[in-house]
Formats: structure tokens, C-alpha cells, sequence
């Protein structure tokens, strides 16, 4: 008697079940559920650390530590509109529009009290990391256990949930912008990016890479209508103080010359973690200043000639390329439609998800090793490409994850000194080397994988 053959079983289409049978799909929602009851567990039992807090929202019952809105808020919100009257216990408003509606907000639902705030700024951080462990999932880039690194930072989590920084909001708009462009949504995340810029302005450190990554993934004219997306966001934004006065609102929100201070005063903590072995004659001059800046631009285009834009044949060529384009569709513009006017090149491809966040990412390292004052909560700007960064190396899994350690160690050092910021310096700069002398990866999404849905 014959016996029946049975039948080979089709994989499962469950989603749970897929979800635990793939631990890159699984192990990140496991971090998400630790790191959020680590959370928890940090607001219920570590006390409060009272820095930049006060100098959104000033306190006005020491009997029932109810904080009401600052200087700066109480101001915008009581209709003072002229920037230069807007101050705190720190000084002058020195964060664009964006920031006033986020603390504004925030007090609307706090009612000014530090607990809800800091399960507000918890949920935040989740959300983050979330967000964040979708990028690294999406460009497959780390092993699936070394994803944990995100959630390892005790000065993150000290920067999200018990000193309550307005950077963590800008970061989270970054990375958000981060996944539209992961799916050629370049309008959409110009916009998201706008939005960042306008809480804090570090995040223009990522400026330079996207636009290079916008003139690969669009024509002209599509890079010129996403910027003026993002350039109308800020006008929006900015309008009610714009219309009181233009010039207040830009020198006092967009101050890209303000000097940070080397050394502690009684109630600003303007301490820098880098550069601490220069002497402060030095550190607050101009000439370090311009050093460092110009550091900073060579070191961008050395990055985007040999390396960003290594297959198109160096940053001249590609440019080049770009607006002979340009001047070959003016010179034939009546046979084009509007709308082929604003969509990609025909010449273009889909950029690949890597080369996006490589790029980004190794653009904005580049701006925190030139910057010559990193205060603690800055490490929010760039830690969480760390990993990535790392993984971008050819180094050693060893090495990746010592390198990783230390430059937790120095910004975990309190105060910081001689040593640990000259013990940064040489780690980022190891890093940076590694990065340039890793082999590139391929830009573009080839002919076969481009018809496929992203």
C-alpha cells in the first residue's frame, strides 16, 4: 500500500510567528520593552538632576516643586513677540521658534511640574529609540545582538529623563527625517528636518551630507522645491516674531557666532568635554576657532570627493554632471511638462538605504570632532550612530566594541579633564580613520532591486 506523500509546509504567514523565529526582527522590540521599564524604573528611584530645567521653567512654589513656565515661555506666551526681550535665568532666547511652541507645550501638559515632565521626556526617549532601531534594521548594517550598544548609555538616558534637554526633541526629528529619506521621501523629510532645526540648530551639522545626498537623488529642480519646503517651515514658525522683528529673530535664534564658555560658572554649566587639554587662551580664540572650521570643511570635502562620490568620479565630476543636466533641460524646457519638471532625473537611480545613513551619519561625526565645545548634552547629537559608525569600519569586533566603551567612559567622567577629552579626541579620530579606510559601499540601488518596493 502505497503511502502519501506529505506535503512540504508553507511557511507561516503569522506575523508573531515570524517575529520570534527571526531574532532581527525580535530582538528589537525585546530592547524596547527593557529599556522602557529601565526608564521607569530611573524616574521612580534616581533623583531629579536640576540643569537646564529651571532655565525653561522657573520655579514658583518651593512648597510643592511646581514649576512654572520660564522667563522665555511665560514672555512668548504673555504676547511679547520682539526676540531680544525674550530672556531667562541663563540670558537671552537663543533657540529658534521651534523651541518656544515644544516648552510651551510641554507646560500646557506638565503644568510645569518636573514628574510628568520627565514621563513625557521618558515616552520621548522611547519613541527615539524605536525610531532609531528601525534604521539600523532597515540598513542591516549591525549583527542583531549588537543593536543592545543603543540602550547602553547611562548619559543618554541622564540626557532624556532627568535633565530634560531640548536636544532630545531636535534628535528625534532627525532621525524621523532620517527614515523618509530611507524611502525617497525627500520633501517630506526636508520638512521633518526643518522642523528639527528649528528646536535646536546643532542638527544643520547634518546639512552639508544631505544636500549632496538631495543632488544625487533629484534633479535641480526638486532639490530647489524641497529646500524651499524646509525654508518655509521656518518662515511659518518664525512669522509672529519675524513680523515683530525680522532682524531680533534671526541674530538671536540663528547665532551661529555665539561663543561657548571653557569653564563652569555658579549657575551655567558651560563646561566642554572636548578640547580640554587647550589651553583656554587658545580655546577661546578666534584663530582655534577658525582652525577648527576650516578642519571641518576640508575634512567635508576630502569625505565627498573620495569617498561619497567615489563612483560618480570625485564631488567636481558629479556636480558637474548635475548642471550640465541643468542647462541641457533649459535649452530643451518647452518639451517638458511641469511635472517632469520636478520629478528625478531619468538619468537617476534609488540611492541605497547604507550609502543615506552612512552618509549622514560620517557628515555630522565629522562636525562633533571639529567642534571646539561639546557639552554634556551634546552626546545625544551623535551617539546613537555610534554603532553604526562603528560597524562601517573594517575593524575588529573587539576593537568596535572598546571603542564604543571608551568614548562612553569620557563623557561619563564628571567633571572632565586633561586626559579623558584628549582620550575622546584620539577615539573619534580612530573611528574617522577607519571610516575613510573602509572599502565604500555601493551608492545606488542596481536595475533588478530598483523595480522592487521600498
Amino acid at each position: 500500500m502505497a503511502v502519501a506523500k506529505r506535503k512540504p509546509s508553507k511557511p507561516s504567514t503569522n506575523p508573531l510567528l515570524k517575529l520570534y523565529s527571526n531574532p532581527k526582527a525580535a530582538f528589537p522590540f525585546s530592547l524596547l520593552l527593557a529599556d522602557a521599564l529601565l526608564v521607569a524604573l530611573i524616574i521612580i528611584y534616581v533623583p531629579y538632576t536640576k540643569i537646564d530645567w529651571d532655565a525653561y521653567m522657573s520655579q514658583a512654589s518651593a512648597n510643592f516643586r511646581l514649576i512654572s513656565m520660564d522667563l522665555m515661555v511665560s514672555g512668548f506666551l504673555g504676547g511679547e513677540r520682539d526676540y531680544t526681550n525674550l530672556k531667562g535665568d541663563t540670558g537671552p532666547l537663543v533657540y529658534p521658534a521651534g523651541f518656544l511652541y515644544i516648552y510651551s507645550a510641554i507646560q500646557y501638559v506638565t503644568g510645569g511640574q518636573v514628574y510628568p515632565a520627565q514621563i513625557l521626556f521618558g515616552v520621548l526617549y522611547i519613541v527615539n529609540l524605536g525610531i532609531v532601531l528601525f534604521v539600523y534594521v532597515k540598513t542591516d548594517v549591525l549583527p542583531w545582538w549588537a543593536l543592545f550598544l543603543l540602550c547602553l548609555s547611562k548619559r543618554v538616558h541622564s540626557i532624556f529623563v532627568l535633565r530634560l534637554f531640548n536636544d532630545c526633541f531636535a534628535m528625534t526629528l532627525l532621525h524621523a527625517s532620517l527614515i523618509s529619506f530611507l524611502y525617497h521621501k525627500w520633501h517630506l523629510g526636508l520638512i521633518i528636518f526643518s522642523g528639527a532645526v528649528s528646536i535646536k540648530m546643532n542638527v544643520l551639522l547634518y546639512a552639508p551630507p544631505l544636500l549632496l545626498l538631495m543632488f544625487k537623488a533629484m534633479n535641480i529642480a526638486g532639490v530647489i522645491s524641497a529646500l524651499a519646503g524646509a525654508a518655509l517651515v521656518q518662515i511659518l514658525l518664525g512669522l509672529p516674531f519675524i513680523v515683530a522683528d525680522p532682524i531680533s529673530y534671526v541674530s538671536g535664534a540663528f547665532n551661529l557666532g555665539r561663543v561657548f564658555i571653557h569653564f563652569w560658572y555658579f549657575l551655567i554649566p558651560d563646561k566642554s568635554v572636548n578640547f580640554k587639554f587647550v589651553p583656554e587662551p587658545v580655546f577661546v580664540s578666534k584663530q582655534f576657532a577658525v582652525s577648527l572650521l576650516t578642519a571641518h570643511l576640508i575634512l567635508l570635502t576630502v569625505f565627498s570627493h573620495y569617498r561619497w562620490c567615489k563612483h560618480e568620479g570625485g564631488i567636481v565630476s558629479f556636480l558637474h554632471s548635475k548642471f550640465l543636466q541643468m542647462k541641457l533641460k533649459a535649452a530643451v524646457s518647452s518639451s517638458f511638462s511641469l511635472g517632469q519638471f520636478y520629478n528625478r532625473d531619468s538619468s537617476s537611480k534609488l540611492l541605497q538605504k547604507e550609502h543615506i545613513v552612512t552618509t549622514m551619519f560620517v557628515g555630522n561625526f565629522i562636525g562633533i570632532i571639529c567642534a571646539r565645545s561639546l557639552h554634556y548634552q551634546f552626546y545625544s547629537w551623535y551617539f546613537y550612530s555610534l554603532p553604526y559608525l562603528l560597524w562601517r569600519t573594517p575593524f575588529p569586533t573587539l576593537l568596535r566594541l572598546i571603542l564604543f566603551l571608551g568614548v562612553e567612559f569620557c563623557w561619563n567622567v564628571y567633571p572632565s579633564h586633561t586626559y579623558s577629552s584628549f582620550l575622546l579626541l584620539c577615539i573619534h579620530l580612530l573611528i574617522l580613520w577607519g571610516l575613510w579606510i573602509a572599502p565604500p559601499e555601493p551608492p545606488y540601488v542596481d536595475d533588478k532591486s530598483s523595480t522592487r518596493k521600498h
